[in-house]
């Protein structure tokens, strides 16, 4: 087969052999444009001997060296964004707003990297005691391993790979096997940015290879982003192998909708929020809680704004708003979930399900009325453009009910009371909260800092965290007595 994509290994592009394969769709045609091979145990190990040898040579590259090359790949990565956009939007449907805004974002992990030489320093103390000076260095770990998703093709494994780089580390990718074009394209970048050979190496496949990376003793660290099952039995399986874990897992996020809200910004951001990307980003807002009286207004508007939201392919359409989920078992689904909603007692106010037999695995922006937490879609992360209303009186109800949610990425809260957001972001029980900001994800200088079932792990991705995630400290004490009264000779 012509188009099955390559794995990268030892700096060589290659075609492996396997008889099991993923399809790689275009979400908004249903056509097949490329085939991913599922890799197995021996590829791993191929993986693995290739960083091995690598990181030998590039933890002794020196920092400014490392940089340089991070500058190379920063410049490569804007002046072909426009590339990446359409290969994102091709294999995963976003719109090309939306998949410029997922460069950008991994784009401002690679401008974060770049500053590795003041990133990495570490600290140090003369005479902490008589004669004797102390100071701390920040080392790469050896052999990292990151596992990304399909719903940022290109953010999600750059939130990885700069940093861990960047800190002497070598790199092994598994992207998702329904989006591995667009990491492809960013290793050729990287290759041609002056990368060494083995410094990087792409793999794809199942659950074996996920497993074998978890379990092999030649590799530190695991990085992971998906959903909250796996991500727990990524991080239980390579915490038992003792390697250091992070692993980002599913979200139920909030968007809080107080009386005093300003009307136009505050529905641009909701909409943005839960309809953006297709809904298939954990950042994503699902639950409305409009609060108070003003419940019927706001409920309207929405009904009115997603009855205008243009819905095709992005590629066809430059007017486009939002694009289709990932595939045929996504879109069907959401369609049984938002099928089964009539025995549980909410009302679908607005029915995404209209378009079920357009072609593409398009799912309509949804409203489903007359939520509590008792509700199972209340807690259910659904992945897809569904936005479940709820009513409570007050803010301390509010934050009473969603603090019942096991999840913990985002909330946040639309208010014109500085009183009432302090209120909020002191007691609502998650990582990101976002005050007037319909997506609350932190900037590469920040960490990605999920709570709960959210994440398992210390130390977050992106920012410090992710410097530290990447690097072990060493503490080296020094002692030089009576320096100045030494003579030739013994």
């Amino acid at each position: 087969m012509d188009n099955v994509a390559p794995v990268f290994i030892d700096g060589k592009w290659e075609k492996i052999k396997t008889s099991e394969f993923g399809k790689v769709f275009n979400p908004s045609s249903e056509e097949v444009i490329s085939m991913t091979p599922f890799c197995g145990k021996k590829d791993v190990e191929r993986a693995v001997k290739s960083s091995l040898k690598a990181f030998k040579v590039w933890s002794k590259f020196s920092y400014a060296k490392r940089a340089e090359i991070l500058f190379n790949y920063r410049e490569l990565i804007k002046s072909n964004k426009e590339k990446i956009a359409n290969i994102i939007s091709l294999e995963n449907g976003k719109t090309l707003p939306e998949a410029r805004g997922d460069i950008q974002r991994g784009f401002e992990v690679v401008d974060f990297a770049c500053g590795i030489l003041h990133l990495a320093k570490g600290e140090s103390l003369s005479e902490i005691a008589p004669n004797i000076d102390s100071r701390t260095n920040l080392e790469p770990l050896g052999v990292c391993a990151g596992i990304s998703p399909f719903n940022f093709p290109a953010m999600v494994p750059m939130w990885m790979f700069p940093i861990a780089i960047a800190c002497g580390n070598s790199f092994i990718l598994k992207p998702s096997e329904k989006v591995p074009l667009t990491a492809i394209k960013l290793a050729e970048l990287f290759q041609e940015a002056g990368l060494p050979d083995g410094v990087l190496n792409i793999i794809h496949g199942g659950k074996e290879v996920v497993d074998a990376l978890c379990i092999h003793p030649n590799i530190s660290a695991i990085s992971f982003v998906g959903s909250s099952h796996i991500a727990k039995h990524v991080y239980t399986l390579g915490a038992k192998h003792g390697k250091r874990v992070q692993a980002g897992g599913a979200a139920k996020n909030a968007l809080v909708v107080m009386p005093d809200a300003e009307p136009k910004s505050t529905m641009n951001s909701i909409m943005s929020s839960a309809f953006g990307c297709a809904g298939q980003r954990c950042m994503a807002g699902s639950l409305l809680v409009g609060v108070g009286k003003n419940i019927d207004s706001l409920k309207q508007t929405l009904i009115d704004r997603s009855n205008d939201l243009v819905v095709g392919d992005p590629l066809k359409n430059e007017k486009t708003e939002m694009g289709p989920v990932i595939d045929g078992n996504s879109k069907e689904r959401i369609f049984n979930i938002i099928d089964g909603l009539g025995e549980t007692g909410v009302k679908v106010i607005r029915d995404g399900r209209e378009i079920r037999n357009k072609e593409g695995f398009f799912v309509g922006p949804t409203l489903v009325d007359n939520v509590d937490s008792s509700h199972p879609i209340f807690s259910q992360e659904i992945f897809g453009p569904v936005l479940s209303i709820l009513n409570p009186k007050d803010i301390e109800e509010t934050v009473e009910v969603l603090n019942k949610l096991n999840y913990g990425n985002g909330a946040t809260i639309f208010t014109s009371s500085g009183n009432t957001a302090r209120y909020f972001s002191e007691n609502i029980k998650c990582g990101m909260v976002g005050i007037n900001v319909g997506v609350p994800a932190p900037m590469s200088i920040y960490p990605f800092s999920g709570w709960n079932d959210s994440f398992y792990g210390d130390l977050h991705m992106q920012g410090k965290e992710g410097v530290q995630f990447y690097t072990r400290q060493k503490v080296i004490l020094s002692r030089w007595d009576n320096l100045y009264e030494y003579k030739s000779g013994w």
